[in-house]
This record gives structure tokens, C-alpha cells and sequence, in this order.
């Protein structure tokens, strides 16, 4: 049996008080192996921002507990959330997150300046990446030169900096029209399986949901009955 690489138990995420509150997750269990891809679909304030965020450490869970890669995310401290989002977890947005004045290589290489890896090292790194996502001939050209397609390619690459155990995507197609969309799943499918990572896909675009492994449909924050790829409970 393939190895368990995400574990949610319970998670429920709260926002505001009393007659305020909302429940943007509600009790929501289910757990990931290595090298799977899940689309987690919903339509728009289903939960699944939340949801992904939560996993990823970037927002603390009301109730429930989060493990990934063997480690507590819901008992972590600051320091070990930050190491966490850093080596473990990879991030690809729908807004890309590029920074303009630097170069496709400058933007892939963040990651490992942060992570203090030698120049060297550093420079043969991007390269690859940027090759492994189709982009070796765009190295030097800023954020503003490059199509939306290839600006979520540099962001995936990004992503992969770090070499994630997870990669975590929230509407990465969002901005994109439906043939680039499906590029960028293609690409990241690709790279789930060739290197062993699992990833968490929010969509709300039907058309991508054939291309994970499983799909988990959130409904008011709830998690609804299992869905398989092809759309069938």
C-alpha cells in the first residue's frame, strides 16, 4: 500500500462569533498517499482556500488535528510552521505571486536563497527546474514578458524549489483560458507522478477533474460523498 503522506482528522475552521460566525470547514477528514493527485472541488465559498490553507499551515484549524509527512501541523510552533512551508510544502496560487523585477531564474530561485544554498548549486538548481517545466529558453525574461501559462509555469518550478513532499495549488488555472488550464494540470499530474509528491488541487473547472486520481467535492465546508475522477460517487 502506497505510504500515507497527509492525514486530516476532523478539521473545522471558524471564522467570527455567535450569529457571525462562519463555518468555512466543517469537520472534514480524509488522508493522502505519495505521489497522488486530489482535485478538491466546490464552488466558490465551498471552503476550499480554507481547507488547502489550513493543511498547509498557513492558518490555524478550529478544531480537528493536520499531519503531514509525519509531522503535527495543528501542534506546530511558528518557527516549525515557517521550516514547514519551506521544505515540506510547495505553494502554487492562482495570482502567481511572481516578482516583477526579477527574471523567471531570479523568481524560481527565492526558495533556495532563503534556504541559504550556495550560488552554484543554486544556478544548476533553476536550471533544471526551469527546463522541467518547459521554460529553459525564458530564464532571463521578467514576469511581464512571459504569457499567463508561462507565468504559472515559473510559479510551479518555484514551487518545486525546495523539492516539497506535498504541493499545494489552489485555483491554479483560475486565470488562465481553458487549453493553458489544462496544460498546467497536465504539467503538475506529470510531476506528481514522476516524483513522488502528492498534491492538493482546488478547481472549480469540471473539465481538469479528470485528470486526478480523486477528487473530494466540499459542499458549505462540508465534505461530501467520495467522487472518483470521473465523477461518478
Amino acid at each position: 500500500m502506497t505510504e500515507e503522506l497527509v492525514r486530516v482528522e476532523g478539521v473545522s475552521r471558524t471564522f467570527g462569533r455567535g450569529d457571525r460566525a462562519v463555518h468555512a470547514v466543517r469537520d472534514v477528514s480524509f488522508t493522502a498517499r505519495r505521489g497522488e493527485l486530489i482535485a478538491v472541488r466546490g464552488r466558490s465559498g465551498a471552503g476550499k482556500t480554507t481547507l488547502l490553507n489550513v493543511i498547509g499551515g498557513l492558518d490555524r484549524p478550529t478544531a480537528g488535528r493536520i499531519v503531514v509527512a509525519g509531522q503535527d501541523v495543528t501542534a506546530a510552533g511558528e518557527s516549525e510552521l515557517l521550516g514547514l512551508r519551506r521544505g515540506t510544502i510547495g505553494f502554487v496560487f492562482q495570482s502567481f505571486g511572481l516578482l516583477p523585477i526579477l527574471s523567471a531564474a531570479e523568481n524560481v530561485g527565492v526558495p533556495l536563497r532563503l534556504a541559504k544554498v550556495p550560488a552554484t548549486q543554486r544556478e544548476e538548481r533553476v536550471a533544471v527546474l526551469l527546463e522541467l517545466v518547459g521554460l529553459g529558453g525564458q530564464a532571463a525574461q521578467r514576469p511581464y514578458e512571459l504569457s499567463g501559462g508561462q507565468q504559472q509555469r515559473v510559479a510551479v518550478a518555484r514551487a518545486l524549489a525546495n523539492d516539497p513532499q506535498l504541493l499545494i495549488a489552489d485555483e491554479p488555472t483560475g486565470q488562465l483560458d481553458s487549453q493553458t488550464g489544462r496544460s498546467i494540470m497536465d504539467l503538475l499530474r506529470a510531476l506528481v507522478h514522476a516524483r513522488g509528491m502528492t498534491a492538493l488541487v482546488a478547481t472549480h473547472d469540471p473539465a481538469l477533474i479528470d485528470l486526478a486520481d480523486r477528487v473530494l467535492m466540499l459542499r458549505d465546508g462540508h465534505l461530501a460523498d467520495p467522487v472518483h475522477a470521473d465523477g461518478a460517487a
